[in-house]
């Protein structure tokens, strides 16, 4: 259906029904075209970008994580 064909059936219509279906426009619009901020989802950050990047730095222990880690799977899961 056509703008003209939709204003023209709306134009047909009585003055309570008019108003009905300019609320329900107004509805749609607030529904689709301004979605509030809260159920916008958030973006994602690239973790290069995130605060905890680099935290460990300074740590010897951990300047080579695959060794730290199987240390640490080695002390907790043999007898």
């Amino acid at each position: 259906m056509s703008e003209k064909e939709i204003i023209k059936q709306l134009k047909k219509l009585p003055s309570e029904a008019q108003r009905e279906a300019a609320d329900f426009v107004e509805f749609l619009s607030e529904k689709y075209l301004q979605q509030p901020e809260e159920t916008d989802s958030p973006k994602k950050k690239s973790i290069l970008e995130s605060s905890f990047r680099g935290m460990w730095k300074d740590r010897k222990e951990m300047q080579d994580s695959t060794k730290w880690i199987r240390d640490l799977r080695k002390s907790r899961f043999t007898d």
